[in-house]
């Protein structure tokens, strides 16, 4: 999942002497470098397309100075060159300052010209934390050195690919208007990122994950390509979308390189599953995640005021800032003590054996192999798009009611995440279930490019149906998830059955032909007030030459019949021997003037 906090100045001693030394604690007057080096971390490296901008590169590693002018001051990460230059050159320092400044200065909140802008703390970043799920940290941690590998290559995939997507469809700037405008930056990004191996919890859990530090500069798409501000609201309304982006990418890499499948786990009942990987042992997964525990039972603690005191379940977004608060509350202190990352492996490995013995750990991989073959053998690997829509529209609805287009993508990437248990999917197709859902099952509701589910696109054909969908939605006794769960489950029952009965409706019978007054489905009438399609027509059509060729039969049938009774007739008046007498049937009277045939009913039917 992806958390993210903003950065704001003041915000650089944590930055500078935690997330860049993994979270451990670093002496005063000790260097970067070699804080990394004693913790065992890896240095930070620079991301994104606009570090050419100011002139650094994608894989650069991130010094301090850097880090402190980018993301502290909002200035050139080579700013004191700048500012020196200037100086040189005969400025006063306050201008040779403004001159290594990305953007409007901080200072500027702080006039007592600014009306709003002097009472408010401005940005500087977003602190975005990229974690995999809890059983990508055990094979991580528990598993061979070539799984550790292959697994930090799928975090680095999966981490890129969610930033390249960020600065590609999300980022924006404000332009002209006061900042009310809205416009795509000219470059990218400029994300500082920092690998850690462990959690912050007092006795050391593994948990990989990296801290992309990115900055809020960039550059208008202009000709002079000035700096300015990222829009921030953008950025947190696609993190949810970006999150389940993230998801989707490190399983099907996981499953790409490690043949690996994904299952769902339920955390929390009536709320969203996770995807673990299959196989691994669910009791590891709380011996790895003690501190997901303290999360959790502060989260419930704040759920049950915020519904003591609202008096409804928390919507995705208060149960987000929830999940923040109850985080924060359980923040242990900084350890003191830093290990590398062979000597934090063994002693994992050593703990997760007195726990739970040689063989559970041992067997990790096997059994994740195992488990793969047994999910692949169920489930198949099809995407339905008429499915998924009435899936995530109906989800959506019932959680939010008024969605906008990035509600929608998040849910279709969760839908792909489910159906698929880690199988590439096809590029685009979480934007093709998104735009289906918005041609056809949506309707524009409010301001600002808000919309809603449509009911009479879901039920098309009579309104008595909307009864169906209504009552799960409203059934406030079960939490919102899970009467999302059964407005879809309602909605794809009803998209299957008419599928089957349009598959009924086309299918030919040539055995079969309609009698008027013998079948029960006999020919169906038009209503005189409604004009004839060229379908209907030749329908009819087809219905009326049926009828002619069933009387021709009925004619010859009578004619034989007639012929049989002649024949009859003239053999019992012509002289000759007594005919013998016919033996009697031992069920049924046999009907005089009809010829029984090998195969047929006592009554000789007509097809």
């Amino acid at each position: 999942m992806i958390s993210q906090t903003p950065i704001r100045p003041g915000d650089g001693r944590y930055l500078f002497r935690g997330v860049m030394v993994g979270d451990g604690h670093r002496a005063a007057g000790t260097s970067l470098s070699a804080a990394q080096d004693k913790a065992g971390v890896p240095p930070g490296i620079w991301k994104g397309r606009g570090l050419a901008a100011v002139g650094l590169a994608a894989g650069d590693v991130v010094t301090e100075r850097q880090a402190e002018l980018l993301l502290g001051e909002g200035r050139h990460p080579d700013g004191d060159r700048i500012e020196r230059e200037r100086l040189q050159a005969g400025d006063d320092p306050a201008r040779a300052r403004r001159a290594s400044v990305l953007g409007r200065p901080i200072e500027h909140n702080r006039s007592p010209k600014t009306e709003k802008a002097k009472e408010r703390i401005p940005w500087l970043g977003m602190h975005l934390v990229f974690r995999p799920p809890p059983t990508a940290h055990i094979a991580w941690a528990l598993m061979g050195h070539e799984i550790r590998l292959v697994l930090e290559l799928c975090q680095d995939i999966a981490r890129d690919k969610t930033l390249e997507w960020l600065e590609d469809a999300v980022a924006q700037i404000r332009w002209k208007g006061g900042g009310k405008h809205r416009a795509g930056v000219r470059d990218g990004l400029i994300v500082a990122v920092f690998r850690h191996y462990e959690s912050r919890a007092a006795d050391s859990k593994p948990l990989l994950h990296d801290h992309a530090l990115v900055s809020i500069r960039a550059r208008r798409p202009d000709e002079k390509g000035t700096w300015g501000n990222l829009s921030a609201d953008t950025m947190l309304a696609h993190i949810v979308a970006a999150d389940t982006l993230y998801v989707l990418t490190f399983m099907e890499e996981v499953s790409a390189r490690l043949g690996w499948a994904w299952e769902p786990r339920e955390v929390t009942p009536g709320r969203r599953p996770v995807m673990e990987i299959a196989g691994i042992d669910q009791r590891l997964i709380g011996w790895q995640s003690t501190r997901r525990q303290q999360i959790e039972e502060a989260l419930f603690v704040l759920t049950a005021e915020y519904v003591e005191e609202h008096g409804h379940e928390p919507g995705e977004r208060a149960g987000y800032g929830l999940a923040c608060r109850a985080a924060d509350r359980t923040r242990p202190p900084k350890r003191k003590e830093l290990r590398s990352l062979s000597e934090l492996r063994e002693r994992w490995r050593e703990s997760a054996i007195a726990a739970f013995g040689a063989d559970v750990i041992d067997r990790l991989a096997e059994r994740a192999r195992e488990a793969a073959a047994a999910v692949w053998a169920r489930v198949r690997p099809v995407v339905d798009i008429a499915l998924a829509a009435v899936d995530v529209v109906a989800v959506v609805y019932v959680m939010r009611g008024a969605f906008k287009r990035h509600h929608l993508l998040a849910e279709a990437r969760r839908y792909l995440a489910y159906v698929l248990r880690g199988r590439p999917h096809q590029p685009g197709l979480d934007e093709t279930i998104v735009q289906t859902v918005v041609d056809d099952y949506t309707r524009p509701v409010g301001r600002g490019w808000k919309m809603t589910a449509d009911l009479h696109a879901l039920y098309p054909r009579d309104t008595d149906d909307q009864a169906v969908l209504r009552p799960l939605t409203r059934k406030r006794t079960a939490p919102r998830y899970a009467r999302a769960r059964l407005a879809a489950a309602a909605l794809a029952a009803r998209v299957q059955a008419v599928r089957r009965a349009e598959r009924l409706g086309s299918r030919t019978r040539p055995h079969s032909v309609a009698v008027p007054g013998t079948s029960r489905c006999g020919l169906r009438l038009s209503r005189p007030d409604r004009k004839a399609g060229p379908a209907q027509e030749q329908q009819q059509g087809t219905d009326i030459a049926a009828l002619e060729q069933t009387r021709a039969t009925i004619e010859a049938v009578a004619k034989m019949a007639a012929k049989l009774k002649d024949g009859v007739r003239r053999r019992a008046v012509a002289p000759g021997p007594a005919p013998r007498p016919a033996p009697s049937p031992p069920s049924h009277t046999q009907q005089p003037g009809v010829q029984q045939t090998p195969g047929r009913t006592p009554t000789g039917g007509v097809a």
